[in-house]
C-alpha cells in the first residue's frame, strides 16, 4: 500500500519555487543583497510593467536612468531590485546592471534540467511567428513547461531577460534572436546555446548596414557558433544563400536540415491548400535524413505560402526536441493570429457591413513586403485598399527596392492604395510611369508623409472601407501603422460585439 500512496520523485522537485531568490540573483551576478532576503516570480526592465511580485532591474537608458523608477516599481508591487547603488528597498547592489542582466540570464540558461531543450530562431522574416508556433506546439505536448521570448524581445536587452525569466523547470524554451549589425547574432547565441538553431529565411532587411545579401547571410549563421554538442541547424533550402548557410551550419552542428519546396530538401512542402476557414492543409514530407522519413498533413491556421513552408521549420525543430509532433499540429491549427503580423479584424463600415483589416504593422522588408502583397491579393474583396509604410534600413538600395513593389501591387489587384513615408517617393514614382501607359492596370494611390495623414484619408468617404472591402496595414515598426490599425479597429468596431476579434 505505501508504494501505492508513494509520490514519484523528479529530478525538478530539488528546484525552488521561486523564479529567483535574492541569494541566486546574487550568487548569478556576483552581486550583494541588501535589506533582504526576498524572492521573485518575474523580471522586468520596465517599471510600467511590473507584476506583483516582480524583480525590477534598473538599466541605464539612452533617455532615461532605470535608478529613477525604482520607488515606482515597488508601488507597482515589485518584490526587490537589481541596482547600481543601495536604494531604500530590498535589492541586490551590483557594479553593472547591464553586466548583471547577462550573468542572470546566463545562469538561467546554466540551471535548466539535462534534458530540457532550448531553440534559438533568427531570420530576416517570420522569425516571431515561427517563435510564436514553436511554443505553442511544445507547450501543448509538455503540458505547460515551455517558455519563450515575448513579443519581439531579440536584442541585447530581450534576449537575456528573456532567459532570465525562463523558471528552472522549463522542458522546453524558445528564443528569437535578431540582428542588424554583424556581431551581434555571435554574442547572443552565447547566452542561448541552443540545442537547435533555425534561420527562417535570408532577405535584404537591415541592408543599409551590410555590403551586400550574402553579408547578412553570414551574420545570421552566427547562431550556429554556440550550438551544443549534437546540436541541429534548421535552414532554408529555397534561399539562394543556402549553400553558404549550410557551409557554417557544417562547422558547429552534429545535423543540418534543409526545408522548403524544392527536390532535395529533408523537410519538403508536397502540398499547400486553403482551407475554408482560411488557414491552409500542409502536407509535407520529411526525409530518412531528419531521422524519421514519413509524409504528415496537418493545418495550419495561418494563411499564405510563407506560413506553409515556415511550418515545415517548426515542425522539423519539434522533431529534433524530441516534441510531439501530434500535438504540435494540433497547436498549429488553433495558432492565433498575433498584433502586427497579420491578425484579422472585422471593422464596421459607414455603409453597414464589415470588411476586413489585416494587421502587419509591425515590421516590413522587400521579401516580407513582397509575400503579404501576393497573399492579399489572393484575398477575396469587393476592393482591396493597402497602406503601406516605408521599409527602413535598406541604404542606397532603398528607392530600387520600393519602386519594385509596383509590379506586385498591380498583380495584386489593389483598388487603393496609401503610401506612407518619404521612401515611398520611389514607389510614387514608378506606379506614376507605369500609369502613363494606355494599356497598363492602374492603382488609385496617394503618398502622405506619415501615418496621421492616413489615418485621416481613411476617414474621408472615397477611401472609408466599405462593406466586403479588405485593408492591409504594413510598414515598418517606427513608421507608425500601429496606431492605425488601432484607430481604425476602436472607431469601426462593428455593433453588437463585445470587442474587435480575429476573424
Amino acid at each position: 500500500m505505501s508504494a501505492v500512496l508513494d509520490w514519484p520523485v523528479e529530478p525538478a522537485d530539488a528546484l525552488d519555487n521561486a523564479l529567483w531568490t535574492a541569494d541566486a540573483i546574487a550568487a548569478a551576478t556576483g552581486g550583494e543583497v541588501v535589506n533582504g532576503p526576498f524572492a521573485v516570480a518575474g523580471c522586468t526592465t520596465d517599471s510600467r510593467e511590473v507584476m506583483e511580485g516582480d524583480l525590477f532591474i534598473a538599466l541605464p537608458g539612452e533617455t532615461a536612468d532605470g535608478h529613477r523608477f525604482v520607488d515606482g516599481a515597488f508601488l507597482r508591487g515589485a518584490s526587490g531590485a537589481l541596482v547600481d547603488r543601495t536604494v531604500a528597498h530590498p535589492h541586490v547592489r551590483v557594479a553593472s546592471t547591464v553586466a548583471a542582466l547577462d550573468a542572470l540570464g546566463s545562469a538561467a540558461r546554466a540551471r535548466l534540467l539535462p534534458e530540457a531543450r532550448v531553440i534559438g530562431v533568427t531570420g530576416s522574416a517570420g522569425k516571431t511567428g515561427v517563435k510564436e508556433a514553436l511554443y505553442a506546439a511544445l507547450d501543448r505536448s509538455s503540458r505547460g513547461q515551455a517558455h519563450r521570448s515575448v513579443k519581439s524581445y531579440n536584442n541585447h536587452v530581450g534576449v537575456p531577460l528573456s532567459l532570465a525569466r525562463m523558471p528552472a523547470r522549463t522542458r522546453f524554451g524558445v528564443f528569437e534572436m535578431g540582428m542588424n549589425h554583424a556581431g551581434e547574432l555571435s554574442a547572443l547565441t552565447r547566452l542561448v546555446r541552443p540545442h537547435v538553431a533555425v534561420i527562417t529565411t535570408i532577405a535584404p532587411a537591415h541592408i543599409g548596414n551590410f555590403a551586400n545579401e550574402a553579408g547578412i547571410a553570414a551574420a545570421k549563421a552566427e547562431i550556429f557558433e554556440a550550438l551544443e554538442p549534437g546540436g541541429t541547424a534548421i535552414i532554408p533550402a529555397d534561399n539562394a544563400h543556402v549553400d553558404l548557410l549550410a557551409a557554417v551550419a557544417h562547422r558547429h552542428a552534429a545535423r543540418v536540415i534543409r526545408f522548403g519546396t524544392v527536390a532535395g530538401a529533408d523537410v519538403r512542402l508536397i502540398d499547400a491548400l486553403p482551407t475554408s476557414q482560411g488557414g491552409t492543409l500542409v502536407t509535407a514530407e520529411f526525409a530518412a535524413t531528419t531521422g524519421m522519413a514519413r509524409k504528415l498533413c496537418y493545418t495550419i491556421s495561418q494563411a499564405g505560402a510563407h506560413w506553409a513552408v515556415n511550418s515545415l521549420a517548426v515542425m522539423a525543430a519539434v522533431a529534433a526536441v524530441g516534441g510531439d509532433l501530434g500535438a504540435a499540429g494540433l497547436a498549429l491549427a488553433e495558432l492565433p493570429d498575433l498584433d502586427g503580423r497579420g491578425a484579422r479584424h472585422a471593422i464596421a463600415t459607414t455603409d453597414g457591413g464589415t470588411a476586413l483589416l489585416i494587421d502587419e504593422s509591425y515590421n516590413a522588408n522587400p521579401a516580407s513586403m513582397r509575400a503579404t502583397i501576393a497573399q492579399f491579393g489572393a484575398t477575396r474583396a469587393q476592393r482591396r485598399i493597402a497602406v503601406l509604410g516605408a521599409m527602413l534600413e535598406l541604404g542606397a538600395t532603398s528607392d530600387a527596392y520600393h519602386a519594385a513593389l509596383a509590379e506586385p501591387l498591380i498583380a495584386a489587384g489593389i483598388g487603393k492604395l496609401v503610401l506612407v513615408g518619404a521612401e515611398m517617393a520611389a514607389l510614387s514614382a514608378a506606379l506614376g510611369k507605369i500609369a502613363q501607359s494606355p494599356l497598363a492596370r492602374r492603382i488609385d494611390f496617394v503618398h502622405v508623409p506619415g501615418a496621421a495623414e492616413a489615418a485621416e484619408l481613411l476617414g474621408s468617404p472615397d477611401w472609408a472601407p466599405r462593406a466586403d472591402d479588405a485593408v492591409l496595414i504594413k510598414g515598418s515598426n517606427s513608421v507608425g501603422l500601429g496606431a492605425l490599425v488601432k484607430a481604425l479597429v476602436q472607431r469601426n468596431t462593428p455593433q453588437g460585439g463585445t470587442a474587435p476579434g480575429d476573424i
